[in-house]
């Protein structure tokens, strides 16, 4: 089986070129430095590195904590950071700077995987969430590369799908990788799939070990002052297609109790800020956007935030969140960035791709499933008048936070021995 993924993955090269070349007409950024899809682009490593992939802005938000802390713990050693996005790439240049080495993650195929650790030289790789691809996994175990797989997930339906590769699936785990599952069922979907239960063990999720950045809330609170001074705010995070329209009327229901409150629409994805700003115009919202540097007016109905990487500050300027990619079948976005800051959030009913921190936030009354317009509406004119409610539930949403924290040092506990060991035999080679 594994050759003949192997054949499939020379023949997909093509349609994946394809992928990005049409993805690059609503986002210019795909059609950049290909060459680090295909493992070429970047000069080779004079050292052996510490090489973790995140695939997005959330898993890479995530990894920032892990990646600080192996910077600072093994002082000298390159860390290089993978992402499949351009908005990964981004949040990856904005938290890292010149720190690490970034570079986009090389197709699953033989070629491209071993140029990419011919130059970037992986002395171990952590991969967070789940990131199965058989070729990459496959040269970690020919190098002898130890691989650990970080927060990692398996839902009941991408094991059942994954069965369907079981001799593949079973073949890609079985080259000494460590697993830290996020929970016990994540564990045990990934034992039945034959990764070695010595090897798989339970360290919890390190997206609530992440911290806010420094001065955020008092950002937040000029930005207040500034864009909305003595009214009521809330914010719609990460929307995609077709979920502005269902909060833009949610938001004119909000209008008809109080007239003064002011919506903080975020889109997800930056190549979609002007098709969204032209959305709220047609919808007779008046809008200002964040990238005119425009103060909001009494008038100012939508403030549009159409700039990268200011979203925890948006949230910092709010009273209610609701977290998008909910209402359609993207399975939502990061919960916990409002937790953090005690806001009370909403969410619509897809949350697949966290279930588990949404059910912990759901049970503790910190967040609240609306699907519609009129629910949600209905939420945040509840919340926005019972500003003790308010209160509790975001103290809820931190308690949540607090008790569940503590991911990072059990993963560094199976993270640390292999990089000790890694430099050790490094040492050695060279002496």
């Amino acid at each position: 089986m594994r050759f003949l993924y192997v054949v499939l993955s020379w023949v997909m090269l093509p349609v994946f070129a394809g992928h990005l070349l049409w993805r690059s007409r609503s986002e210019p950024r795909y059609r950049q430095r290909l060459a680090e899809r295909f493992g070429f682009g970047c000069a080779r490593l004079s050292r052996r590195s510490i090489w973790i992939h995140a695939v997005s802005v959330g898993e890479v938000t995530a990894a920032a904590p892990l990646v600080r802390a192996l910077g600072r713990r093994f002082t000298g050693t390159p860390v290089v950071v993978t992402t499949m996005t351009p908005t990964g790439s981004q949040r990856a240049r904005d938290l890292f700077g010149t720190s690490v080495t970034h570079s986009y993650v090389p197709y699953d195929d033989p070629g491209s995987v071993r140029r990419f650790f011919d130059w970037a030289r992986p002395g171990l790789a952590v991969i967070l969430e789940t990131e199965i691809w058989p070729n990459l996994y496959h040269e970690c175990g020919r190098r002898g590369v130890p691989l650990v797989m970080a927060s990692a997930r398996l839902s009941v339906k991408s094991a059942r799908r994954y069965r369907i590769l079981f001799g593949l699936i079973r073949d890609s785990l079985a080259h000494g990788i460590v697993i830290g599952a996020q929970s016990e069922a994540d564990a045990d979907r990934f034992r039945a799939l034959g990764a070695n239960p010595l090897r798989t063990h339970v360290t919890g999720n390190i997206k609530f070990d992440f911290d806010l950045p420094a001065g955020i809330e008092t950002a937040g609170r000029a930005l207040r002052a500034t864009q909305a001074a003595s009214r009521p705010v809330w914010i719609a995070a990460s929307t995609h297609q077709d979920e502005e329209q269902v909060l833009l009327d949610a938001h004119r229901q909000v209008l008809a109790r109080h007239p003064d409150c002011l919506l903080i629409l975020v889109p997800r994805h930056p190549e979609r800020f002007a098709a969204v700003a032209g959305l709220v115009t047609r919808a007779g919202f008046h809008v200002v956007t964040r990238s005119s540097d425009a103060a909001c007016t009494p008038a100012t109905q939508v403030f549009l935030g159409d700039t990268m990487g200011e979203l925890t500050l948006f949230y910092a300027a709010a009273d209610v969140a609701f977290v998008g990619g909910s209402l359609v079948a993207i399975g939502g976005h990061n919960l916990l960035e409002p937790a953090a800051l005690g806001l009370p959030s909403l969410t619509g009913p897809f949350i697949f791709n966290a279930p588990d921190i949404a059910a912990l936030l759901v049970a503790d009354g910190a967040t609240v499933i609306a699907g519609d317009a009129d629910s949600i509406a209905a939420e945040v004119v509840r919340l926005l008048e019972d500003p003790e409610e308010r209160a509790r539930r975001g103290e809820c949403a931190r308690r949540v936070l607090e008790r569940n924290r503590g991911a990072l040092s059990r993963l560094l506990a199976l993270v640390e021995p292999l990089v000790v060991a890694d430099r050790e035999n490094d040492l050695t080679s060279r002496g």
